[in-house]
């Protein structure tokens, strides 16, 4: 799902690897009533609930500019991975014993 303030605005069309720079590239279909999105818009990717399903959430810019079919969000953050958290976290106790 593509969410905004809790909304569901849309969904992911497909994920892609950029086979030069190996960053995912994301395809993103955004409801016809959400097209008015800000340029400078950010996505992030969270997850939802214990069981790790993923969403990304859109926080809208200020641009006076609206992002068109085709365009790409540069402000993007990627996942947190729940095992690296905790491993850092057991890693940093057991270093402090």
């Amino acid at each position: 799902a593509v969410s905004m303030a809790g909304v569901t605005i849309g969904r992911v069309a497909s994920i892609v690897v950029d086979p030069i720079t190996f960053e995912a590239i994301v395809e993103m279909k955004i409801d016809m009533e959400f097209n008015k999105m800000p340029v400078d818009s950010s996505a992030a990717i969270y997850t939802a609930g214990l069981l790790g399903e993923k969403y990304i959430g859109i926080e809208p810019g200020g641009a006076p500019d609206y992002l068109e079919e085709g365009s790409v969000i540069r402000l993007t953050q990627s996942s947190i991975v729940l095992e690296k958290l905790i491993s850092q976290f057991l890693f940093s106790q057991s270093s402090k014993d």
